[in-house]
């Protein structure tokens, strides 16, 4: 036939990754450490640890959470360790910082748990400009990681990749 239509990408031998296929699915939420504080400003302990014992914490049951403050205020960390100390037992996952940090460790458990020697010696596209929020971290550790096995890798679409690493011959 000549009017047929060939997948150049599937004969390249290349292997198209999308980081996205990766992402855990679950809610993820922030809770912000100045609403315990006196007037968002000022940890006074004994009322902190009351608001913290009165705290409904099954609303973060199997949540993805990430605990920030908003405001300048001088928190101490043993504040952030007494709520993830509640938090632990309910939710997906606690990290003190913003949904960038929350997703980097996230995407580390994930990491932890995948076999990344399935792509050794091959030629790797990781697709970018997705839809999800995955910070660059994310991706840098991801290539960081193939790298150790991969024989190239490429980021992008196949009409456009950017090579990013390619192994060195022995």
């Amino acid at each position: 036939m000549e009017n047929e239509i060939l997948n150049r990408v599937e004969k390249s031998g290349l292997i198209q990754l999308n980081i996205e296929d990766l992402y855990p699915k679950g809610e993820r939420v922030k809770i912000d450490i100045t609403d315990f504080l006196d007037n968002g400003l000022i940890l006074r302990e004994k009322p902190f640890r009351e608001l913290v014992s009165q705290t409904n914490w099954d609303v973060y049951k199997d949540k993805y959470v990430a605990v920030f403050f908003k405001e300048d205020a001088i928190v101490p960390l043993w504040a952030y360790m007494l709520i993830a100390s509640k938090l632990a037992p309910i939710a997906r996952k606690v990290v003190v910082g913003d949904f960038s940090v929350l997703e980097t460790a996230i995407f580390n458990d994930v990491f932890k748990a995948f076999d990344f020697s399935v792509y050794a010696n091959k030629n790797l596209i990781l697709k970018g400009c997705g839809k999800l929020p995955i910070p660059n971290n994310v991706f840098i550790e991801f290539t960081l990681k193939l790298q150790e096995h991969a024989k190239s890798i490429m980021f992008g679409e196949a009409c456009s990749a950017v090579p990013v690493y390619k192994q060195k011959k022995s």
